[in-house]
C-alpha cells in the first residue's frame, strides 16, 4: 500500500526565477509542509530521474526537442510567444520532470509502489511541437503515450482540476479514444488558455471520450462537488486501466492569477474519490502530478491534502 513521493534538487530546478509565478521555491515549500504533516512520515521518498530524448519524443516532435536543447545551452530567448522563457539548463530540468513521472508510472506498474505523487509535474499546456503557459515538456502527454504504447494499456484516464484547461493534453489526444479525458477548469472566457468548452468531447472515434467542465469564476467547493458527480459518471462509463490526476492548486481561493474559490477540501475529495475508483477498476493504480498553483501556502496545503488522502 506504499505511496511514493518523488522529490529532490534536480526536480526543484524546474522554474523560471524568483520573480516568476512558477519559481523554483515551489518544490521546497511543499516538502517543508509535507514533512510537518503526519502523512509525511507514511510515504516513501524517491529520487527524480532524467528522461532520455527518445522518451520525450514519444509526445514531442524531434524539431521541438532540438530547439529546447539549443536554447538550454544559451539560456536566452522565449520557448513560446509570451510565457515560457528559456534558461540555462532548461532542457535538463524539463527532462527531469518527464523522467520522474515516467519512473513513478513504472514503479506503480511494477508494484514497487501503490500510488505516487510528483509535485513539480503536470505541465499540461505544452504542445507536441512547442512550449506554452510555463510548460516546456508535457510530462502528462509523455506518460500517456508511454502507458498506451510501451505498456499497452487499453484505457488511461486523465483528470485535471487545475484552474487552467489542460489544452496540451486535450488537443494532443483529441482523436485518441483510449485516453479518457476529464477537465474541471475556470471558464475559458475568463482565463488562459481560453479553451475547454463543453462541446469539446473529442473527434472521430474518440467523440464522447472527453469531458470538459468549465466552472464559473468564483466557484466554491459546493460547485466543485456538484460537478464531480459528472466526473465519476464519466469514469464509470469508461473504466480505466490507470488513473492520472493533475491537481493544480491554482483553483484554491487566493491564487494571484486565477479567480476560483475552492478550499483544499476539493483536492482532498478528488484524490480520495479517484483512489476509490482506482481500487475498483485498476488495482489501485493512481499517479498524481502537482500542476499549477502560485500562492505558496495554497499549493503546500492542497498537495499535502492530496498525499494525505492517498495514505
Amino acid at each position: 500500500m506504499t505511496v511514493c513521493v518523488y522529490t529532490g534538487e534536480a526536480l526543484a530546478q524546474y522554474g523560471f526565477g524568483d520573480d516568476h509565478p512558477f519559481g523554483t521555491d515551489r518544490h521546497d515549500v511543499f516538502m517543508r509542509a509535507l514533512k510537518q504533516d503526519p502523512a509525511g512520515s507514511q510515504v516513501q521518498y524517491c529520487k527524480p530521474v532524467m528522461a532520455a530524448g527518445d522518451e520525450i519524443k514519444r509526445f514531442h516532435t524531434s524539431a521541438y526537442v532540438k530547439k529546447v536543447i539549443r536554447q538550454s545551452k544559451t539560456g536566452m530567448g522565449m520557448l513560446d510567444g509570451a510565457d515560457t522563457p528559456a534558461f540555462s539548463g532548461v532542457y535538463e530540468a524539463a527532462a527531469t520532470v518527464v523522467g520522474t513521472v515516467l519512473k513513478a508510472a513504472d514503479d506503480i506498474l511494477s508494484g514497487d509502489c501503490r500510488q505516487a505523487f510528483v509535485p513539480i509535474a503536470g505541465l499540461h499546456h505544452a504542445r507536441r511541437d512547442g512550449a506554452a503557459g510555463f510548460c516546456v515538456f508535457n510530462d502528462c502527454g509523455v506518460v500517456i503515450e508511454t502507458l498506451l504504447g510501451r505498456y499497452g494499456l487499453n484505457r488511461v484516464a486523465y483528470i485535471d482540476i487545475d484552474a487552467h484547461h489542460g489544452d496540451g493534453v486535450y488537443y494532443g489526444f483529441e482523436d485518441e479514444k483510449r485516453l479518457i479525458f476529464v477537465d474541471l477548469h475556470e471558464d475559458g472566457h475568463y482565463l488562459y488558455p481560453g479553451t475547454g468548452m463543453p462541446n469539446e468531447t473529442g473527434i472521430g472515434s474518440a467523440r464522447g471520450s472527453k469531458l470538459n467542465i468549465p466552472m464559473a469564476p468564483g466557484s466554491t467547493d459546493e460547485q466543485f462537488y456538484s460537478a464531480w458527480e459528472e466526473v465519476e459518471q464519466h469514469l464509470e462509463k469508461f473504466p480505466p486501466d490507470f488513473i492520472l490526476l493533475q491537481c493544480g492548486a491554482d483553483s484554491i481561493e487566493g491564487d494571484p492569477i486565477t479567480h476560483m474559490r475552492y478550499s483544499t477540501a476539493a483536492h482532498r475529495h478528488a484524490a480520495q474519490r479517484l483512489a476509490v475508483l482506482a481500487e475498483r477498476y485498476c488495482s489501485g493504480r493512481l499517479l498524481a502530478m502537482g500542476g499549477g498553483g502560485y500562492n505558496r501556502d495554497n499549493l503546500a496545503a492542497a498537495w499535502v491534502a492530496v498525499v494525505a488522502a492517498l495514505v
